[in-house]
């Protein structure tokens, strides 16, 4: 028995994405027409008839799929399959009988293989389309793969995701950023990451050594606010049973992140300047001054230049802390980073839930990149973990909130739709769709200011901030609004 000689690829570019094959098969009639077959399809083909010689031909050909007879005198198909595998775990192999032997077939696939055909095939295309799902399914790998290389990349910054030339644009200035000690104010809407990119501004700096403290300014009453940040003497107020250090002194020489900076009530934010100007913090209730060396980072979702105009805002203040300012951008801006934050969650998601990282259907990353995200990078990650916990195999557009999952356009159901269903459901439906709309025309009237949203809405704040989490829209940062060390 001779080999057959691996022929050449064929005259088309190879990079039309045809995957490449080698058949292996003893019955040289049947080798010469599944070549004919697939190469008439534009696929590189390599066939070897001798199955000892395939592995020699697997390491020059490095073909994705491989179309092997089970039965061949020398070497099965079975161990070809094994030693094939060895070689090149991630190409597919699809094996061939004449035989239907159910147990042949559960082996093979135990020892890795993609596929069991039968011979004689009923219909050629059995064959096509076995060949071309592998192929895909070794196409996915490689590009999960590919995918895991550039998130670990990019996860070195701090766990910022991206690699849109917007986001470049942020590394780049973080990077210069970080070598100086000058106030920076963080813009964009909530949930674009800006703890992240202050977190990223610590760790780059000569201070990554000491404490980053984060605030959040809008979710504390004033009084205890100011006790946050600038500490108290005992007695100060009720409740105030002893002396207590703020965020400054426990940050000294490290950064400290202000968010919903826009939110510092007055008194707050005329110590805030002190801090600023003279790197003094005096406790409320005292008298004596604390010397601090702290780097303030501070965020806001609102226009902080529009509330400086209008009073809201201190202006002395405002260009203390925009000596540099740095606005990220919304997510339906950078849509192309969809992709690697997708599968970023997927991990992450999957590590919590401890499963591995479920697959994604064909339709999921559209429809994820027709949404347009008023929730921004925390929205989306919400839905991929609700996702990675309801789906039962590779996540569908079904297992994605209805709100993302329904095209532009068709958020609202309509009445005919409606209809088909008892009333009680319909009505929950059709007050999702609305809330929905309303909310996200709401926070973009109000540029993501939370505060502003509740005033226009003539809502009590936290029910306005109740309805957003009940539609995956957490406007409350990271869930924990203040994070500092035991005992500061």
């Amino acid at each position: 028995m001779t080999e057959l000689p691996a022929l050449p690829p064929p005259e088309p570019d190879p990079a039309d994405g045809r995957p490449r094959l080698l058949i292996v098969d003893d019955d040289e009639g049947i080798l010469r027409a599944l070549e004919s077959l697939f190469r008439r399809a534009g696929h590189r083909v390599a066939c070897v008839q001798d199955p000892t010689l395939a592995a020699g031909v697997l390491e020059e050909e490095s073909p994705d799929v491989v179309l092997c007879d089970l039965r061949m005198p020398r070497l099965s198909g079975l161990d070809l399959l094994v030693e094939l595998k060895a070689k090149r775990p991630g190409t597919e192999v699809i094996l061939m009988t004449a035989y239907a032997d159910v147990r042949a077939a559960v082996e093979a696939v135990k020892r890795g293989a993609y596929d069991f055909l039968v011979k004689p095939f009923e219909d050629i295309s059995v064959v096509e389309l076995a060949v071309a799902r592998a192929a895909e399914r070794k196409k996915l790998r490689e590009d999960h793969r590919a995918l895991s290389a550039r998130v670990e990349a990019l996860e070195a910054f701090e766990g910022l995701v991206g690699e849109s030339p917007r986001m470049t644009a942020i590394y780049q200035m973080v990077e210069t950023v970080a070598r100086s000690d000058a106030t920076v104010l963080l813009g964009g809407e909530s949930g674009t990451g800006k703890e992240l990119v202050a977190r990223a501004i610590h760790l780059r700096s000569e201070r990554r050594a000491q404490p980053f403290l984060a605030v959040n300014c809008s979710a504390l009453p004033a009084g205890l606010l100011e006790s946050e940040l600038f500490g108290h003497v005992k007695g100060a107020f009720t409740g105030a049973v002893c002396a207590k250090k703020g965020l400054f002194e426990a940050a000294d020489h490290g950064t400290l992140f202000l968010d919903e900076v826009a939110d510092l009530p007055p008194p707050a934010q005329v110590q805030l300047l002190r801090v600023l100007q003279e790197g003094e913090v005096r406790r409320v209730g005292g008298n004596d001054i604390v010397r601090v060396d702290v780097r303030v980072v501070a965020a806001t979702n609102t226009d902080l230049e529009e509330a400086r105009a209008r009073g809201n805002f201190r202006e002395d203040l405002y260009y203390r802390l925009a000596v540099i300012t740095l606005k990220l951008p919304p997510l339906r801006e950078r849509v192309e980073d969809i992709p690697l934050l997708v599968h970023h969650f997927l991990a992450r998601a999957a590590a919590r839930a401890r499963k591995p990282p479920p697959e994604l259907a064909d339709d999921v990353l559209p429809a994820l990149r027709r949404y347009p995200w008023p929730g921004n990078v925390r929205e989306l990650e919400n839905a991929i973990e609700r996702a990675v916990i309801l789906a039962r195999g590779p996540i569908g557009v079904a297992d994605l909130p209805p709100h993302v999952a329904r095209p532009p356009g068709k958020i609202a159901p309509e009445v005919e739709v409606l209809s088909d269903l008892p009333y009680l459901e319909a009505r929950r439906s059709a007050m999702h769709a609305f809330e929905l709309r309303y909310l996200g025309a709401l926070l973009r009237k109000a540029a993501g200011n939370v505060s502003e949203a509740a005033r226009l809405a003539g809502m009590d704040r936290s029910n306005l901030r109740r309805l957003l989490r009940q539609h995956g829209i957490d406007a409350t940062g990271s869930g924990q609004t203040l994070r500092r060390p035991d005992g500061a």
